[in-house]
């Protein structure tokens, strides 16, 4: 199972996550679908836009993005985030319908009704039915051009290997499969897993190995602490704020603990991190 997204796929993935993530909240939660069509619509063409968006205006221009919409854009470009969406991710019975609806065969409905039945995770579960990878490459960075091959590559290998089984989806920096572990001599069969593979840009690794790696809690009590500091983390990136609030160009990182450097807490390892 995955979390909320996946770290950048196009010139302006942050903005389109951003949509798709309302949209999701559409769909899942308030069950709005003509919204979830709206945002669904306006992410699809950003995402085909050949041109990193510097403003809701320019936005504006392409089919399907309206006012409301562009503003939204504003604000996520000007701070980094989306006060709507933080306060999606602060709700508990929203975050918990989302993250219901993530796992295969859960729809809207079923999610909600586990939810009103006091089911909203799925910690404690004996084991984990699924696998999530994140790749780089000191080649592919957020202002390069889109490299498929590098994904592709690795999922050629482990279909060589009869390591993935069957492909859901397979797109330039995310795929979706089912993959099983051979079969061992003693004619042991390995159950079969979803599996999820992602290419992140170089200069966005590691915020996107800190994002997936923490717990919700986690994330949020340090975008909390960080905006202490001065400071505002995405999945992306890790930015200054301004004086007037403004977030400013992103940090270089070469580790999770420069994060943590950077906004003074003390580094905590993966498995420290599901609080």
């Amino acid at each position: 199972m995955s979390k909320r997204k996946a770290p950048q796929e196009t010139l302006n993935g942050g903005i389109t996550d951003m949509l798709t993530e309302l949209a999701n909240f559409e769909k899942n939660v308030n069950q709005a679908i003509h919204k979830y069509n709206a945002y669904r619509k306006a992410a699809s063409v950003i995402a085909k836009y050949p041109h990193k968006i510097k403003s809701g205006a320019e936005a504006k221009k392409l089919p399907g993005v309206g006012t409301k919409i562009a503003e939204k854009i504003d604000e996520f470009l000007a701070t980094g985030k989306l006060r709507k969406l933080e306060k999606i991710r602060q709700d508990d019975t929203s975050s918990s319908i989302n993250f219901l609806t993530r796992v295969s065969g859960i729809g809207p409905s079923a999610a909600r009704k586990f939810v009103d039945e006091g089911i909203k995770t799925l910690e404690g579960a004996e084991s984990s039915g699924d696998m999530d990878v994140l790749l780089t490459h000191p080649s592919f960075t957020s202002e390069s051009t889109k490299q498929p091959k590098l994904l592709h590559r690795v999922v050629e290998q482990l279909q060589k290997v009869h390591f993935i089984t069957d492909t859901l989806s397979k797109g330039e920096t995310k795929f979706m499969g089912v993959c099983q572990l051979p079969s061992k001599n003693d004619g042991k069969e390995y159950p079969h897993r979803r599996i999820d593979i992602r290419l992140i840009p170089k200069d966005q690794y590691y915020c996107g190995v800190l994002y997936f790696t923490g717990s919700d809690i986690f994330n949020k009590n340090m975008r909390a602490h960080a905006l202490e500091k001065g400071f505002t983390i995405n999945e992306y990136t890790i930015r200054p704020l301004g004086v007037t609030g403004v977030a400013g160009e992103p940090l270089p990182v070469d580790s999770e603990k420069d994060i943590f450097d950077y906004i003074q807490w003390k580094y905590r390892e993966p498995k420290d991190r599901s609080e």
